[in-house]
């Protein structure tokens, strides 16, 4: 046998080259370079959490520097590290009671808020009637500055946790009544008709169609509300409370320790975007459709 003919042989034996194998690693080189190439702007907006990230510390680096360079005394504006002294000074269980106090309030009143929100919200949506007679009724209630009204709360309800959870209520109920309602209204009239067609109760109606697509509009009503149920916790705390974290930046101030009333600030910033994250989950988890596309 020739060379040739060994070779012709022995040719269909060798393995083929895998085509998609070069073909995946063609495609990740081009990728990684396409990214190489990209500015850094580009590739930090390609990583959601880094860029705020980065503007805060940032931020922070100016403001130690900047109280440092000009002298700034700390009962005018305490630098980040005086503040960080000022979540030493107070105990871990001190903490924690007033931490306490602010939130039981900020969820009593925002699940208030959201209990009487939403029979509100579907009469108003259902009833063109009820919609012109008690919609301008609240447009007027949200329009009364909550903080000249709660010491007349405070008087008649007394000291307790009652009149603090209604004027945590008071501030977190119109957003989620609104956006509920606007929800509910949004559904398209030919589903409600063919509801109506089929003899479908009206429970039914209400669960079945007007719910669903009225999902984004309550959890955008729900997120603005959680945050604002905080601000009236606070805002209670302020009229009349032994303890809490409003309590507590009032009582501060009032000795001039800025940096305690501070970290009672961040404290209550960081509450404010956990509970804003929870929500954000939990319509994730439990409602991913409701959500825009890309974002589930």
């Amino acid at each position: 046998m020739s060379a040739a003919d060994t070779s012709a042989t022995a040719a269909p034996n060798r393995p083929a080259p895998d085509k998609g194998a070069a073909a995946a690693g063609s495609k990740s080189g081009s990728t990684s370079d396409a990214t190489e190439r990209l500015p850094l702007s580009e590739r930090l907006l390609r990583v959601p959490v880094l860029l705020p990230f980065l503007t805060f510390i940032i931020l922070l680096i100016v403001w130690e520097a900047g109280t440092r360079l000009f002298s700034v005394p700390s009962y005018v504006l305490p630098a980040p590290s005086r503040i960080m002294l000022g979540f030493e000074t107070v105990s871990a269980a001190r903490w924690f009671e007033h931490v306490w106090a602010t939130l039981r309030v900020a969820l009593m009143g925002y699940a208030v808020s959201f209990a009487i929100s939403l029979p509100i919200a579907v009469g108003l949506a259902k009833s063109r009637l009820m919609s012109g007679a008690f919609y301008p009724l609240l447009v007027v209630i949200q329009s009364v500055p909550v903080v000249a009204v709660a010491p007349i709360i405070i008087v008649v309800l007394g000291t307790g946790d009652a009149p603090r959870v209604v004027i945590t209520f008071m501030i977190s109920f119109f957003p989620l009544v609104v956006s509920m309602t606007t929800g509910l209204a949004a559904t398209p009239p030919e589903l409600i008709e063919l509801s109506r067609s089929l003899r479908a109760p009206s429970l039914r109606e209400i669960t079945q169609i007007r719910l669903p697509y009225a999902t984004p509009y309550i959890f955008s009503g729900m997120k603005i509300s959680i945050t604002l149920s905080v601000i009236g916790a606070v805002v209670s705390e302020f009229v009349a409370a032994d303890k809490g974290i409003g309590y507590f930046i009032q009582f501060s101030t009032s000795m001039f320790k800025l940096p305690q009333a501070w970290a009672g600030l961040v404290i209550l910033v960081v509450m404010s975007l956990v509970l804003f994250q929870i929500v954000s989950m939990t319509q994730r988890i439990f409602f991913p459709w409701s959500l825009p596309k890309g974002r589930a």
